[in-house]
């Protein structure tokens, strides 16, 4: 399977003609009787030989990790990211794996934060919790940096994710740090870094509406990243996993899920609704068992929610476009355009 991008590169080389892109990309949703801006491509996998490759690289980059960390704290981190750059020069620059890169982008950034704990952890054994937040915004921040220059080198989509997660996560290690008692809002700081890292990804979405470009992909990633962080923060402060799901807190949760619905169809995204699933699953399945069908419970929940999910991905454009055009005009204009 080919990305939007792999389209694009072919384009810029001459392989193909822009009218030749063009009638494959028609051609593609008229078959699958959807628009192209709705399949949210990606590409994960160009055939069977990236997880060949993939397992081999996990092979390797353990036993370097594990070899580096008996010389030294940080000498896994060290080997981890150097054989992860250097491994990315081919796989990734010149083979262009999909699966292989994304591993081996997570491999050096986290290489890259490995080196700076243990660096710390060599030098000052005993920190403060004050001095250990710090150490972490000193991690997140050169992981941050180091995506930054993957990014600038290797031009992965994911690498944009990654290195906006590092700064959030350098953000609220800063706070920590510096605001004694701030770690009881742990939840409403990730929510913020959440609803920051989504509003990067509209902002990628929204200059490639069409969806035709790496753009689109590096927005995918930043959705992906952005939901968990926002779904997780926004039921954790309502508290659904601090003990039995009542009937009112079930139906709050129900309510969320609906309105992450509206705004997965009207962003096109659906980050939002698989973050949250988890959360509408003991919901519905609490509902059930307080309506008395303790035993078929699980199975019940299981089917509703298949139902409404398997409906919500034939009808989506039908449902999208009763969201999106009851939208003001300048904001349909920068999302995705409906069939």
């Amino acid at each position: 399977m080919y990305s939007e991008s792999d389209i694009d590169g072919a384009v810029g080389a001459g392989a193909i003609t822009p009218q030749a892109a063009a009638a494959l990309r028609d051609y593609v949703a008229a078959r699958q009787a959807s628009p192209a801006v709705d399949e949210e491509h990606f590409r994960l996998l160009t055939g069977f030989n990236d997880i060949f490759v993939t397992i081999a690289l996990v092979l390797l980059l353990v036993a370097l990790g594990q070899i580096g960390q008996t010389v030294a704290a940080f000498g896994g981190g060290v080997l981890l990211a150097a054989a992860s750059w250097g491994l990315a020069e081919y796989f990734t620059r010149q083979r262009r794996m999909a699966l292989p890169s994304i591993l081996l982008l997570g491999s050096f950034v986290g290489g890259i934060g490995w080196t700076i704990l243990g660096l710390l952890s060599a030098v000052l054994p005993n920190l403060t919790d004050r001095a250990g937040a710090l150490g972490m915004a000193a991690a997140s921040l050169a992981m941050a940096a180091a995506a930054w220059l993957h990014w600038r080198r290797f031009m992965v989509p994911i690498t944009v994710a990654a290195g906006a997660a590092a700064l959030v996560g350098t953000a609220i290690a800063l706070l920590l740090a510096a605001v004694p008692g701030i770690d009881r809002a742990r939840w409403p700081l990730l929510l913020i870094g959440g609803l920051i890292v989504f509003a990067v990804a509209m902002r990628w979405d929204m200059s490639d509406t069409e969806r035709k470009t790496r753009r689109s992909d590096v927005a995918f990633w930043l959705h992906l990243t952005a939901a968990p962080m926002i779904a997780h923060s926004v039921f954790q402060l309502l508290g659904v996993f601090r003990g039995d799901i009542g009937v009112g807190m079930a139906v709050v949760v129900l309510a969320l899920y609906i309105g992450f619905a509206v705004i997965a169809l009207a962003v096109d995204r659906r980050a939002l609704l698989v973050s949250g699933l988890a959360y509408v699953l003991a919901a519905l399945y609490a509902l059930f068992r307080t309506a008395g069908a303790i035993e078929l419970s699980a199975a019940l929940t299981a089917f509703v929610i298949g139902s409404a999910l398997l409906s919500l991905s034939a009808f989506w454009q039908t449902m999208r476009r009763a969201v999106v055009t009851r939208l003001p005009d300048g904001t349909r204009r920068r999302l995705p355009p409906v069939a």
